[in-house]
């Protein structure tokens, strides 16, 4: 029996905790958060019991944490657990700063326990089966990535003073999506351009920050990718992506609550996009903390461990420089 302590008790801790709870041989024991009433209410919900970090960590049955809580708060807990000698899921990303987030890594290898970090597109089953085709060479050679990622809204304006703007906290997945469809073969970002405007809201300005932007990455290999991001998508949660290979192309395209098309005189009608990702990613999450799990049973590796983590967030520290500077960023 693996004994689990979750810190964070919002959306994504709750959404990570409920799958927790229906998986064998795995406990969640404790919660941790701020939150007196929503760490009290998820920990009722799962027949946990509300703990603090001290607790967790000094806790020697706890064999993992996973790591749900905000930004700001991650690399600490990361650093924590790998000297408590704590198996560890943190969600993304590692960190807001590059070097902060490779002194976690180097903690975490240091101390010899696991960590995966919660790039969940990775097991969206639609966005999985194109990586398998991909793997059996069903386009020939990937050469050019087209990645649309958009929100159906900004978040909060408290959200997105904490989050590290949208390259670190949006595009970070794009990021790894990029990684994981052009690079599976070694290959790496050698040169990336990055632009942006506030055309939704100008309050985000005051901010300092933006909610649309577009990036196009080259790899040592030559091969280009195109990410097109917006924090405003009337019609629903757009999430696709195209690959384009030596001998095709492989598209993935959008979820909808159902795939019925009614025809008739007004015209053909179709449900819009799932709303978020809450509803998008429901698989995902599910299958990601099962994998996690699995892994640490069979000590095979993790799908993205902390490795991976890094990469991407040096990846929107030079989009982040890019579009300040106007500059295109050599990596």
């Amino acid at each position: 029996m693996k004994k689990v302590a979750i810190f964070g008790a919002g959306r994504i801790g709750r959404i990570h905790a409920a799958n927790l709870a229906t998986l064998p041989g795995v406990r969640l024991q404790f919660v941790c958060d701020p939150m007196a009433e929503a760490a009290a209410e998820l920990a009722d919900r799962h027949g946990a019991t509300v703990a603090t970090p001290e607790a967790v960590f000094g806790d020697s049955s706890i064999d993992v944490v996973a790591i749900a809580s905000s930004t700001d708060t991650h690399s600490d807990l990361i650093n924590r657990a790998a000297a408590a000698g704590k198996h560890i899921f943190c969600e993304k990303p590692v960190d807001m700063s590059v070097p902060r987030a490779q002194a976690c890594a180097a903690a975490v290898q240091a101390a010899g326990v696991a960590c995966m970090i919660g790039f969940q597109r990775r097991f969206d089953p639609t966005f999985n089966e194109a990586r398998q085709r991909l793997d059996r060479g069903d386009i020939g050679d990937p050469e050019m990535l087209v990645i649309t990622s958009r929100d159906p809204g900004a978040p909060p304006p408290e959200y997105i003073k904490g989050s590290g703007g949208i390259f670190r906290d949006m595009l970070i997945h794009d990021f790894d999506v990029f990684r994981w469809i052009l690079c599976a073969d070694g290959d790496e970002a050698q040169w990336l351009s990055a632009t942006g405007s506030v055309l939704t809201d100008p309050a985000i300005t005051a901010l300092g920050d933006m909610d649309s932007t577009a990036v196009t990455i080259r790899t040592r290999k030559g091969r280009l990718c195109q990410i097109n991001t917006s924090r405003r998508a009337a019609y629903g949660y757009d999430q696709r992506f195209e690959v384009l290979g030596s001998k095709g192309m492989l598209q993935c395209g959008n979820h909808t609550p159902s795939e019925v098309r009614q025809w008739d005189a007004s015209g053909v009608h179709g449900d819009k996009p799932e709303h978020f990702f809450l509803q998008r990613y429901q698989s995902a999450y599910r299958l990601e903390i099962a994998h996690f799990f699995e892994c640490l049973q069979t000590g095979a590796p993790f799908r993205t461990g902390i490795a991976d983590g890094v990469a991407a967030q040096m990846l929107a520290e030079a989009a982040a420089l890019s579009c300040k500077t106007g500059q295109p960023v050599t990596l």
